[in-house]
């Protein structure tokens, strides 16, 4: 994949990029990573998206990474040389809807693929039920490819149109793009139990309201402040939520890592990506050592693809694209170019701070996760 970066970030920037690009020829797509303070609104983007004659697709996340670099402002445009078959799924906050038929309706006019096949997927990140659509993509597609991507959308927390698509800048959606190239897929997360577990005894959605059937921000509250020695206030509660995550276990898997966003309704928790009434959740923390850590091993998780990598051509046909949890920025502060450092190593790293993070580890299981980091290795050319 060619990158393309516009530190500016205008919706200017992005038109010449976009004629630039297509000047190129041997296009056959774009995935568009943008920040959310590019400030970007649907009425001046709109045109240039609808006029755009490649494939596209695309988020506004919070911030995005260019060559081991984080930024909060500028554009990536990733250029692909095969076209992807794009699809999009409407309404990830409509509690009846059935995101098994939404997906299959979708994507029914996609073709067979001849070979392997990488799905980038990326949602809006405040929306109530991305569970369930990954859920459905699970249905429908197995895993006879590999996932990738994450949540689009705003450290505000306001929803507001965020994902990338030639019809536009659209909001509470999912965007998938299948590309037929292969990938190697490594997941991680560094954060460690620290509490019993907790049943969640009252919940709907993403939104959790009663643990252990006592208010739920009451609870929280009560165990980061007996671990954190730091008062907790519902009206300045990220500064402290974030390094307080909850971890759900399933089947296969690492803890499964559920990040509290705010608090409604005087004790009620809003999480990015639904907790499940009944489902048994611990209470996190990490330290940035143990974080950096982590973000290593994703990498290491690819390393079987090491042999592939061994010759000029192969090398060439790689590119590292990097899905990484936004809280963990803002956890680690300034050590978070030593998290890129650490899962680039020997090259640069491109890709997104997301609310949220899907993919899929090895061949056992596809999640939406929180506080994760997900690194993808994506070959070009089809590899022996």
């Amino acid at each position: 994949m060619r990158a393309h970066f516009d530190p500016g970030g205008t919706p200017d920037g992005l038109l010449a990029a976009l004629h630039a690009l297509s000047a190129e020829g041997a296009i056959g797509g774009l995935m568009v990573l943008a920040c959310d303070a590019n400030g970007w609104q649907p009425e001046r983007l709109d045109p240039i998206l609808r006029g755009c004659e490649i494939p596209l697709f695309g988020g506004i996340f919070p911030q995005i990474t260019y060559q081991n670099q984080n930024h909060e402002r500028g554009t990536l445009l990733l250029a692909l040389g095969a076209a992807p078959e794009i699809a999009c799924v409407r309404g990830l906050s409509e509690a009846d809807a059935d995101f098994d038929e939404r997906v299959e309706v979708a994507t029914e006019h996609w073709q067979e693929p001849a070979g392997a096949t990488t799905m980038v997927v990326f949602v809006d990140g405040l929306s109530s039920r991305i569970s369930a659509l990954v859920d459905g993509l699970y249905a429908n597609f197995g895993l006879e490819n590999n996932f990738i991507g994450g949540g689009a959308g705003s450290l505000s927390f306001q929803q507001r149109p965020c994902i990338l698509t030639n019809a536009g800048l659209l909001a509470d959606v999912a965007v998938l793009a299948r590309l037929p190239l292969r990938s190697r897929i490594g997941v991680t997360h560094g954060w460690e139990p620290i509490s019993e577990p907790l049943k969640v005894t009252g919940a709907r959605g993403n939104v959790v309201m009663t643990l252990d059937w006592e208010p739920a921000f009451a609870v929280y509250k009560r165990m980061v402040e007996a671990h954190s020695g730091q008062e907790m206030r519902a009206e300045a509660f990220f500064a402290l939520a974030k390094s307080y995550p909850f971890g759900m276990t399933k089947l296969d898997t690492e803890i499964v890592v559920r990040d509290p966003l705010m608090v409604v309704d005087g004790n009620h928790l809003v999480c990015v990506g639904e907790v499940p009434e009944g489902a048994f959740v611990k209470l996190l923390n990490g330290t940035p050592d143990t974080l950096i850590a982590a973000a290593r091993k994703a990498r290491e998780l690819t390393m079987p693809a090491s042999a592939e990598l061994a010759g000029p051509a192969q090398a060439a046909s790689a590119s590292y694209l990097f899905i990484d949890c936004i809280s963990r920025v803002l956890f680690l502060g300034e050590r978070i170019a030593d998290e890129l450092r650490a899962v680039g190593h020997d090259r640069p790293v491109n890709g997104a701070f997301t609310l949220g993070e899907i993919a899929n580890t090895g061949d056992a299981f596809l999640e939406f996760y929180n506080k994760t980091s997900v690194f993808g290795i994506l070959f070009d050319e089809a590899i022996g």
